[in-house]
Parts: structure tokens; C-alpha cells; sequence
């Protein structure tokens, strides 16, 4: 119970963004999108398995190598978290594509560092988190795209 206390006070932050600032669905839907863009539903289904994902990889990391120095793992994930968390005010709140793909460009560059440290002190870590690297660079290329088609 303790341990499942511990993870669930890792997954739920990931949560706020979304639940302080609403996905506005008629101004992506207004959008000119790419004929890639996924439909809005998608979204919320891939972020929550992503979130379970990344929660998992903290997990781990602070369960196995809490006696390890995790102060430049810890620079990755605050700085992938608030950026992470910022998009849906960004894109949805003051509907700006342009500061949701500045954001977004931080979001990427951000889990590449945390991919890199995770790997540093858990290997299993590290690849929970691959999929996450992969949706952030379909989102990168996405939000450039709706960028670009909205100028």
C-alpha cells in the first residue's frame, strides 16, 4: 500500500496542467491541421499511458538509486515537468501556436536529458521512457505543422 502511495504521488501531478487548463476542442478543430493530426480523443488516451509511463520511470529511479546523486536528473525532470505542464495554458488558454511549439521544442529537448540521466541510473528507467520521447517529436513535428498552416 505504501509503495502504490508513492507511485500515485508521482503520477497525479502529471495531471494538473490538463485539469487547471482545459483542452479547448472547438479552437483545435477551428485549426488548419496537417492530415496527420490525430483526432482531440487521441490525445487524452496517449498522454495518460505516457504519464503511467513516466510516473513508473521516477518510481524506479527513486526506489533503486535513492543513494545515488540525482541532482542533474532532477534538473531534467523539473525542467521536462513545467514545461510539459505549461503547454495546455499555452496552446489552449492563450491560444498560441507559436509559444506552444517554443514550449513544445523544450518539452523534446528536455526528455532527451531525462532519457540520458535515467539511463545513468536505471536502464529499464530510461526505456519506460522512449515513448514518451517518440510522442514529443510526432508533437514537435505536429505543432510546427499547425504553426506553419495557421501563419
Amino acid at each position: 500500500m505504501k509503495n502504490l502511495l508513492k507511485f500515485l504521488g508521482i503520477l497525479l501531478p502529471w495531471f494538473i496542467g490538463g485539469l487547471l487548463f482545459r483542452s479547448d476542442t472547438i479552437f483545435y478543430k477551428g485549426l488548419n491541421k496537417p492530415s496527420f493530426a490525430p483526432s482531440p480523443i487521441v490525445f487524452p488516451i496517449v498522454w495518460t499511458i505516457l504519464y503511467i509511463l513516466i510516473a513508473i520511470s521516477i518510481y524506479l529511479i527513486y526506489k533503486d538509486n535513492s543513494y545515488k546523486d540525482t541532482k542533474d536528473y532532477n534538473k531534467a525532470l523539473l525542467i521536462n515537468y513545467f514545461s510539459n505542464q505549461v503547454f495546455s495554458f499555452l496552446f489552449f488558454t492563450l491560444k498560441s501556436p507559436f509559444l506552444a511549439l517554443i514550449d513544445t521544442v523544450i518539452v523534446f529537448i528536455s526528455s532527451l536529458f531525462l532519457y540520458y540521466e535515467s539511463k545513468e541510473l536505471n536502464k529499464t528507467s530510461s526505456i519506460l521512457l522512449i515513448p514518451y520521447i517518440i510522442w514529443n517529436l510526432f508533437a514537435l513535428v505536429l505543432i510546427v505543422s499547425i504553426f506553419f498552416l495557421n501563419i
